[in-house]
């Protein structure tokens, strides 16, 4: 291990949020028993001035994840075979999904707040654990059959800690006893962002109007609701590695490949994924919430590793970590490529859209930086959205999600349907909103109040649109519409089963 290369990666990068002066966060390389190199830069708050350091708190956001699969894998309470509907009352389609695919992100499960999204509710919105639960437990389809895609998902985990709280078990309080006393980790779980955490950096994005305080209204459930240290997270990855204490045994269940119902393997274990680093094999998972960007990567064979906290939203968390990672491996990572022509394609059934831009795909609406791969493939680096396309015969070949698809140019100046145009009513969420065409162009009006806005339709097809929907903080969702005689289908890579009809 090259460990003097890697902390030099390290403190490039912390340099670079110091002398910004800026919002920062802390790098740490780690070994099994101690701590190589910490470099840590930037602001922990703006406002009082502090700087980042090691023992600053952050959200963790979903490198929550694999502490609730860690619990379930020692607690035996709930089984990875078990169907949720065996331990909450839910819909059929999402009562058959097993514990084990909810939380390896092939449960089709719809995302939560990317639904609320779609129907008009931000994530700005305060909402709590009760209100959360009685939403996702009115949903009555999933996204894919299960075992048959990944893609992310945050409802399993919601829905599991709920099972676990119906048994009577205080989450916050089993990962306390079971995990943190005994190794004496400073880790939290507060309710929402209204709670005291010791410590805990600001989380900024650079709005208009420069630096600004990220938001997110919605119950911290055990999808993304942990807040800690990067020494507190390096404590419990070097438990891990080494088997210390109430972490024995659970790395190699927790990182040990999924696979799908027709037998292939995933890179997206129970809540550790797997990240490619040339010559290793490195474990570990990254998070996101409004002005939080973290990740954490550990090689178990060479029993080293790296933790990113960071509180700006700038940050790309899991590149920052693939890249100290490859140093201390001493090998170098793969530039992006622009081998896919710029674009937007569509699928040949479904409402399945693609964009390129430069090296970047979006595919219905999440994006993902492509590599070079072999046959003249470009590939992704994400577990839970894994990509590997290439350009044969003007069309855009290859598997999103493992799931080979093929997509073809949208061709400029298409204009809108007439046919669009009415009063579309989802009455399972009490939802609706109005498309009014004229002149070619469509526009939809959707909320009430201070929520009303309109937004313009792209047109990418004759039954299919694009619409973006942004003004939340620093994120943006870009809706497919698909049209279908009476009824039009709302549809982003997270959440693809909200179905309205003409009213």
């Amino acid at each position: 291990m090259q460990w003097q290369a890697a902390a030099l990666a390290a403190g490039e990068i912390a340099q670079g949020w110091t002398r910004e002066g800026g919002p920062g966060g802390a790098i740490l390389l780690f070994d099994a028993d101690d701590i190589r190199a910490e470099a840590c830069g930037g602001l922990a708050s703006l406002e009082l001035d502090l700087p980042f350091r090691a023992d600053t708190a952050v959200r963790f956001a979903s490198i929550s994840k694999h502490f609730l699969c860690g619990l379930l894998a020692t607690d035996g309470h709930i089984g990875f075979d078990d169907a949720l509907g065996a331990h909450l009352p839910l819909p059929p389609a999402l009562g058959a999904v097993t514990v084990g695919r909810a939380l390896d992100m092939t449960g089709g499960l719809p995302d939560a707040m990317e639904t609320l999204w779609l129907l008009g509710v931000p994530p700005t919105a305060t909402l709590d654990r009760h209100a959360l639960l009685r939403f996702v437990s009115s949903l009555e389809a999933t996204n894919f059959a299960p075992g048959t895609e990944i893609s992310y998902s945050n409802t399993g985990y919601r829905l599991v800690q709920a099972a676990l709280e119906a048994k009577g078990i205080d989450y916050a309080a089993a990962l306390h006893e079971r995990f943190f006393r005994p190794l004496g980790l400073s880790i939290r779980f507060p309710e929402d962002e209204t709670d005291i955490v010791p410590a805990l950096a600001t989380g900024y994005w650079h709005g208009p109007r420069g630096w600004q305080r990220g938001r997110y209204g919605l119950h911290f459930s055990a999808s993304g609701g942990l807040a800690g240290s990067a020494l507190d997270l390096t404590a419990w990855a070097q438990a891990l590695m080494s088997r210390r204490g109430p972490a024995d045994g659970l790395l190699a269940r927790l990182g040990a490949r999924r696979h799908l119902a027709d037998g292939r393997a995933t890179e997206y274990g129970l809540g550790l994924a797997r990240s490619p680093v040339p010559g290793l094999i490195a474990l570990g998972h990254g998070g996101s919430l409004p002005g939080y960007k973290n990740h954490f990567l550990f090689a178990p064979e060479y029993k080293a590793g790296v933790v990113v906290l960071s509180n700006r939203e700038d940050t790309d968390a899991h590149g920052v970590a693939l890249r100290v990672m490859a140093a201390l491996a001493g090998t170098t990572l793969t530039e992006p490529t622009p081998a896919l022509p710029d674009g937007r394609f569509l699928a040949e059934d479904g409402p399945f859209w693609l964009e390129h831009q430069g090296g970047t795909a979006t595919f219905l609406g999440a994006q993902e930086t492509l590599y070079p791969g072999e046959g003249g493939f470009a590939e992704g680096r994400s577990a839970h959205l894994p990509m590997r396309l290439r350009l044969a015969g003007g069309v855009i070949e290859g598997e999103i999600g493992h799931v080979a698809r093929r997509f073809h140019p949208v061709p400029d100046g298409l204009s809108a349907s007439g046919a669009w145009a009415g009063h579309w009513v989802c009455a399972a969420q009490n939802a609706r909103f109005d498309i009014a065409v004229s002149a070619g162009v469509a526009r939809l009006a959707i909320g009430a109040g201070p929520l009303y806005m309109e937004l313009e339709l792209t047109p990418l097809g004759p039954d299919m649109a694009l619409m973006e929907r942004g003004g939340d903080g620093p994120w943006r969702q870009r809706t497919c519409l698909q049209f279908s005689g009476n009824t039009v289908r709302l549809v982003t890579n997270r959440s693809r089963i909200l179905v309205f009809e003409r009213g």
